[in-house]
């Protein structure tokens, strides 16, 4: 069977391949491609606890990637999960005080996006070979501060491909800026923009819809992707680590092989908790997936009413890739919750662009509801859970994943679900040290970035990652900052075709 991914808001007639609707990225439509059926998972969950991590992102892509082979995939997979992640496990599973914590920050780039982004480029050069590409891949992203870094760190140098990554200049750590900034690679380009990252995330979204801006592209040899996770080649891959953690649940006896869990997902813009959706309709037994929303609370909303809003005040907040109004990957969901009707999900999307809301409809809203349940938490809940977490367990966790422990706490007391919760950890604590740091002493620290670091070191005694050892001495390649409305600008002069 071949499996064929369709627009969320077009018609199967123009579905595609796997590897085509990599290539595509986003559908000329403006939608997000989805998979035309469900997949066919063949993972025996009773392996499951001791196969590696390997074998389980091999059996996950291989039910969504249907026209690659299994070589294919293997070559894939071995080359974007090996000895550049510092743990051997790659996504460990750790338990402190009453939770179990999904590790997913050992990779290059110390966040979880290295989980897919390492083996995006690989899916994709395999993509334009078997497609007889021909033209030079140009990866456009817009990051709210790990995305980028991470997708320029696994297209750095590949054949045939560019990156060109825009940022918002203030809504980013001071870490996420120097791992930025000091990329290396000849195909890297990094833009800051004055402005919030859901204007560099639309700004993005109108320019691979600018079908003037596509010829002139072709013209020159050129073609848009991406390396956001609405890229389906990028969504796939975190599917396999809710796999792996509830193996690496039942291989610690902490369940029983069958029993139902929680995972509590930091979200921004709905990727990680769609790939814990995904993995659930593949039949992990997954009782709830919480979202975990900060102060910019969009989703938190919309799963206790059905009413999307993104007009309202925007925070910058110490858990900057959350700092988001529109959930891009919220399409996709919304797709599937309404039956799979593209022409209303087409009509709930324009009335977003156009009026900044929209209203679900209750048979929806029910179904959304039977799987999410939705809160956020403040500035101040984010630091008290750094806190007592450390306090409690000498266990550091970054600003991100304190979001999502706070919120699994507020669930709990509002639920007595007890079911065993799993956060999922999306950053090192090292990313963020001036927040980390301040919820440990107490107080607000003074300093920033790399002098954070040495004193965050000092506290928690964990070794320093490689990716942060080496900002000590990286010099600093990309210093560009534009407005937002000259971002296309940018590219022309990047590509030297104006």
């Amino acid at each position: 069977m071949t499996l064929l991914y369709r627009s969320t808001r077009g018609t199967a007639d123009d579905a595609l391949t796997a590897s085509a609707a990599i290539l595509q990225g986003l559908s000329p439509d403006g939608g997000l491609y989805v998979p035309t059926e469900a997949p066919q998972l063949n993972l025996d969950l009773n392996k499951l606890p001791n196969m590696p991590y390997q074998e389980v992102a091999f059996k996950v892509l291989k039910a969504f990637l249907t026209d690659f082979t299994d070589d294919e995939i293997r070559d894939c997979v071995n080359a974007a999960y090996d000895d550049k992640f510092d743990d051997p496990l790659i996504a460990p599973v750790t338990h402190h005080g009453d939770d179990y914590y999904l590790e997913l920050f050992h990779g290059a780039t110390i966040a979880f996006k290295d989980l897919a982004l390492s083996i995006l480029p690989h899916l994709m050069t395999t993509a334009a070979k078997k497609n007889h590409f021909k033209k030079e891949i140009v990866i456009l992203t817009a990051t709210s501060g790990d995305t980028g870094k991470a997708a320029m760190a696994g297209f750095a140098d590949v054949t045939g491909t560019k990156i060109i990554v825009f940022y918002p200049s203030q809504g980013v750590s001071a870490i996420q800026k120097q791992q930025m900034i000091t990329q290396v690679g000849e195909n890297t380009y990094v833009v800051a923009i004055n402005g919030n990252f859901d204007q560099a995330q639309t700004n993005v979204k109108e320019i691979f819809n600018d079908k003037d801006f596509e010829a002139q592209l072709a013209a020159h040899g050129f073609q848009f992707s991406s390396a956001n996770s609405i890229n389906i080649g990028r969504l796939v891959p975190q599917v396999a680590y809710y796999f792996y953690a509830y193996g690496q649940l039942v291989k610690k006896g902490a369940i029983k092989n069958g029993d139902t869990i929680n995972f509590s997902v930091p979200t921004g813009n709905f990727g990680d908790i769609l790939a814990g959706y995904y993995a659930k309709q593949l039949g992990l037994p997954v009782n709830r997936l919480i979202c975990a929303s900060n102060q910019n609370n969009v989703l938190t909303d919309f799963f206790k009413t059905g009413y999307y809003d993104r007009i309202r005040p925007f925070f910058t907040t110490t858990s900057p890739s959350m700092d988001i109004l529109v959930s891009s990957n919220l399409e996709r969901l919304v797709f599937h919750a309404t039956g799979e009707d593209a022409t209303q999900t087409a009509a709930y999307m324009h009335e977003l662009e156009k009026n900044g809301h929209y209203q679900v409809k209750p048979a929806v809203l029910e179904k959304l509801q039977a799987t999410f349940s939705a809160d956020f938490a403040s500035g101040d809940d984010d630091q008290q859970a750094i806190a007592k977490v450390y306090k409690n367990t000498e266990f550091a966790i970054d600003p991100h994943t304190a979001i999502a422990k706070a919120v699994a706490d507020k669930y709990r007391q509002a639920t007595n679900d007890n079911h065993p919760m799993v956060i999922v950890s999306t950053a090192s604590p090292y990313k963020f040290p001036n927040a980390v740091l301040s919820a440990i002493e107490g107080h607000q620290v003074e300093v920033d970035g790399l002098d954070a670091v040495k004193q965050l070191q000092d506290h928690i005694n964990v070794p320093l990652p490689k990716a942060i050892e080496t900002l000590f001495h990286a010099e600093v390649r990309h210093n560009t900052t534009v407005q937002p409305d000259e971002m296309q600008a940018a590219i022309t002069k990047i590509l030297k075709i104006d």
